[in-house]
């Protein structure tokens, strides 16, 4: 018999159990506590849901960095039936992960995708007005947002939204910036971040407060799958190619850039890898 078997029908088992845990309806999370005036990070969603799926490195910003973290919810869908119920989840979803909120407008932005940027001018240099509104009034030290190779149309018109936004900023404006991803890897991530397994269940948790998305696809059962996968690709593209794999459970792979004299800029040569037990304020002294 093979000894592998077990292994994978349990693992399968325990996904299939999970499926009748209950969505939402859980009491917010503890904050930690932070001072009036704390620095601001800026995570900018392009669906709600984004903000728990990929938003690993902006719970631990949050917990371990000093930070105020805000969700901006740059979109809030493309179905106009479901912007309102979305928003509802969304703000549920924010005050149980312990994240303040911004929106865009009552219904968020529309048509974010590269073709608007392309054929409609006019509509893109709107919308990338209402981004540099909210860098002028957060001012962040941080920003997290896709990389330009995310697949999804939506996720790779937030990328150019913020890349335009910042360029509208004042020259000596500085933030450091946190690239993402989902539906595309990267070719070229130069962070891996173990997630302990407490903040995995937490970003499941929360984004089980999406409960028109995750009843129609339960993709928040696969999270800890592909974070179990982000430490076999990131051992490699982020710590060597050939190089032993790190002890961790769960990982998260990011591009870690500075905005500086308007322009992205790497400060540090190849990889780096951020244990759990590091503080993840570490990356931005």
């Amino acid at each position: 018999m093979n000894p592998y078997l077990k292994f994978v029908t349990e693992c399968q088992r325990v996904v299939n159990d999970a499926k009748s845990i209950p969505l939402g309806g859980l009491a917010p999370l503890p904050k930690p506590a932070l001072p009036p005036h704390a620095p601001k990070a800026l995570f900018f969603a392009p669906h709600p849901d984004d903000e728990t799926i990929v938003g690993a490195m902006a719970l631990r910003i949050m917990r371990e960095a000093g930070l105020e973290l805000i969700n901006v919810a740059v979109t809030q869908g493309s179905r106009k039936d479901r912007q309102a119920a979305r928003l509802a989840e969304l703000q549920e979803a924010c005050r149980f992960i312990g994240y303040g909120l911004q929106t865009t407008g009552p219904c968020g932005l529309e048509k974010v995708t590269t073709a608007t940027r392309q054929n409609n001018p006019q509509l893109w240099a709107e919308m990338v007005q209402v981004i540099v509104d909210i860098l002028q009034k957060y001012q962040p030290r941080v920003i997290l947002f896709p990389h330009e190779r995310d697949w999804n149309g939506t996720h790779i018109g937030v990328h150019y939204l913020v890349v335009d936004a910042l360029q509208r900023m004042p020259a000596d404006f500085e933030c450091f910036t946190i690239e993402t991803e989902f539906w595309g890897a990267m070719d070229d991530p130069n962070l891996m971040a173990e997630i302990s397994a407490q903040d995995v269940a937490d970003l499941i948790a929360a984004t089980t407060f999406h409960v028109g998305e995750v009843q129609r696809n339960p993709y928040h059962l696969s999270l800890p799958a592909w974070m179990m996968d982000n430490v076999r690709r990131g051992a490699e593209v982020c710590g060597g190619q050939g190089g032993a794999a790190p002890d961790f459970g769960f990982a998260a792979l990011y591009r870690l850039r500075k905005w500086s004299q308007g322009k992205l800029v790497r400060f540090y040569e190849g990889g780096k890898l951020l244990p759990a037990d590091v503080s993840a304020g570490t990356l931005f002294a």
